[in-house]
């Protein structure tokens, strides 16, 4: 194959009124800011390679630049198929870089200069809403205008490990083109003001077709309106089809009206074409609420329960390869008896507080019995991370998660001493210096409570006065987030905020309330609008797979499961909220926590993270990991919220 030639022409000054723009010594973008930005944010990121094409056949490429009228630039990639032959692409053949600058420095970096990329490639009706990290305007948005993307990789630096993304490559669909003929995709980068103005400036793109459902991942049972507008002034057909069968939809106000039941499981992939312009969404539906949590806790009984009498882990819920149908124990942390794998035992206690079920009430009581051996100490109340009462690894996200069993092994059985035990492993996690650490779920209004009920004066004052102090070191910190095992991401700002509100519902002081909604503001940004179950409402986490997984692929996961926290946030919010506020919170943590349940499936299988590019460095995605490891918080999430209903 001859090597293809690649010529490029940039029609914008480096200082124009509307973009400051530089090219690398490859002529690609590298740099791409708003004159009046007073960060001066480089929003084509520092690999130069914005622009960059990469093909896997013979294709000349032509790539122009230029500014527009109405305050947009506009890039346009030309493939001329200049050989002899035909040349048929596959997806993966040609990609094309989109650097947007989503990785994780310091907090304070992170709120100025980098952004979250939120990407949908919807066929002709494609796009990047990428949202400044803090929150300060102008960000940048990207709709493509010709052609054709059908999917995303990411290219990443393995040394950054879980703080950086890596690049965005976008793939246009396959195409065809005989001896001279070329094949366009053209985009425009704009400026918006956020969410809302991003898609309002979509709205107003002639061939523009916005999808958005009450639901993307339903229960059996449950029926979904769809409403689908459009910017064609005139429609002279639609098509909409799922499943190769044609769709039925009425017309309200210029939009189509879709409403849709559903008594079969699985997905079910729309396609929608109006005037010619194709679009897609795509829609999952699960067994009722009940049917699935108990599939999956009688999955967890009897298949990922230890029972070997000679064996320290004698008990332990294990993660489960789905694979070869076993469980696995290594010490490594993120796969050893104890950490995340607590989860399980909290979902197992939390159900049992509605269904009976002696199979799962023994399998608990052996677990609780393992962890009291294993992981630990009823008198000082210390949490180790593996068996054997080992602290290799000294890990404080332990504590809380610990505790919240034993506050739910209270709610199950009403027996005082397992509050006396999260009261324990609380004061052990505030003297080994929980107070300046984002804890990963701690209930602290819940807790606090069931001890005041329960005539646990002593314990609850001491506890809250901790809980203060800790939520105080929070408040000062304000979005000057401390790093954690990743430098800055969505489940230290979740954190955060649920501290806050709940300290806000504790003591009813304003300040931590007007201080929550900071939060909150920075952490609806790690979420995006996209019209698919897999990324509605899900955040943004790109390194699970990695930690969690068989596969061992970092990369992003859409969804994994800890993107619920956020979920979690809306919803603690919305029972304090103004009316109308309430409602759309209530309405954004039902999307969220729902978002996540499609790790999940109908005979109790579960998966740790969903890698969701076509591919991460040449390495293929769009799998469930094998692995069922830590993914059970999701239901947990589910079933201690308004919505259920067990």
């Amino acid at each position: 194959m001859r090597p293809h030639n690649v010529k490029i022409e940039n029609h914008i000054p480096g200082n124009s009124p509307d973009f400051r723009i530089a090219f690398s010594e490859t002529n690609h973008i590298s740099w791409l800011s708003h004159p009046d930005d007073g960060h001066q944010m480089n929003w084509a990121g520092s690999m130069q390679k914005w622009g960059e094409v990469r093909l896997n056949l013979d294709l000349d490429v032509t790539i122009t630049r230029e500014a527009l009228a109405d305050h947009k630039l506009r890039e346009t990639y030309t493939f001329t198929n200049n050989t002899d032959f035909d040349i048929y692409t596959q997806i993966e053949d040609v990609g094309i870089y989109a650097t947007f600058p989503d990785q994780y420095d310091s907090a304070d970096v992170c709120m100025a200069e980098r952004c979250h990329a939120h990407i949908w490639c919807g066929g002709e009706v494609s796009y990047i809403m990428g949202l400044r990290m803090g929150g300060d305007t102008p960000h940048l948005g990207l709709m493509l205008t010709k052609g054709c993307i059908e999917h995303y990789s990411i290219e990443r630096d393995f040394n950054q490990s879980s703080n950086n993304r890596g690049s965005i490559i976008l793939h246009p669909a396959p195409f065809i083109l005989l001896p001279g003929q070329s094949y366009v995709v053209e985009w425009e980068l704009f400026w918006h003001k956020g969410k809302e103005d991003f898609y309002h400036q979509l709205k107003t793109y002639p061939h523009y077709i916005h999808v958005e459902a009450e639901k993307y991942i339903l229960f059996a049972g449950e029926v979904n309106r769809v409403e689908i507008s459009h910017s064609f002034s005139q429609v002279n057909s639609v098509e909409i089809l799922c499943r190769d069968r044609s769709v039925p939809y009425t017309v309200e106000n210029h939009s189509l009206i879709i409403e849709d039941s559903f008594s079969t499981v699985g997905e079910y992939r729309y396609s929608v074409t109006v005037n010619g312009i194709n679009t897609s969404y795509n829609i999952l539906v699960l067994p009722p609420l009940d049917e699935l949590i108990r599939a999956r806790c009688e999955f967890i009984v009897r298949n990922q329960q230890c029972h070997r009498g000679d064996s320290r882990l004698d008990g332990a819920y294990l993660v489960y390869d789905n694979e070869t149908n076993s469980m696995y124990y290594s010490h490594y942390h993120d796969h050893n008896g104890g950490r995340e794998r607590f989860g399980m035992g909290v979902l197992i206690a939390k159900y049992l507080q509605n269904q009976d079920s002696a199979e799962m009430e023994q399998s608990l009581m052996k677990y609780v019995k393992y962890i009291e051996r294993e992981l630990f100490d009823t008198d000082s109340g210390e949490v180790y991370n593996d068996i054997g009462r080992n602290n290799d690894i000294h890990r404080l996200y332990n504590y809380p998660w610990l505790a919240v069993l034993y506050m739910e092994l209270y709610n199950l059985h009403k027996d005082q001493r397992y509050l006396v035990h999260m009261s324990k492993i609380l004061h052990a996690y505030y003297r080994n210096g929980g107070d300046q650490f984002y804890p990963i779920e701690l209930p602290m209004y819940k807790m606090i409570q069931l001890l005041r009920v329960n005539g646990l004066s002593t314990e609850a004052e001491s506890l809250f006065a901790s809980f203060q102090r800790h939520v105080d070191f929070i408040y000062h910190c304000g979005t000057s987030y401390p790093p954690s095992e990743v430098n800055y991401e969505q489940s230290i700002v979740a954190p955060a905020a649920n501290c806050l509100i709940q300290m806000y519902q504790l003591c009813k002081e304003e300040k931590y309330l007007i201080a929550f909604r900071e939060h909150l503001r920075i952490l609806e940004l790690f979420n995006g609008r996209q019209p698919d179950y897999n990324l509605y409402e899900v955040a943004i986490r790109h390194w699970d797979g990695y930690w969690f997984g068989k596969r061992r692929l970092l990369g992003d996961t859409f969804p994994h499961y800890w993107s619920g926290l956020s979920g979690r946030v809306y919803q603690e919010y919305a029972q304090v909220a103004e009316s109308k506020d309430a409602v759309t919170y209530r309405m954004m943590s039902e999307q969220s926590l729902r978002g996540v349940l499609s790790l999940f499936q109908p005979d109790g299988r579960a998966s740790c993270a969903r890698l969701f590019p076509l591919k991460v460095n040449e390495i293929p995605g769009q799998f469930d990991d094998p692995w069922a490891n830590d993914q059970d918080w999701a239901l947990y999430f589910m079933l201690s919220s308004e919505m259920a209903r067990l």
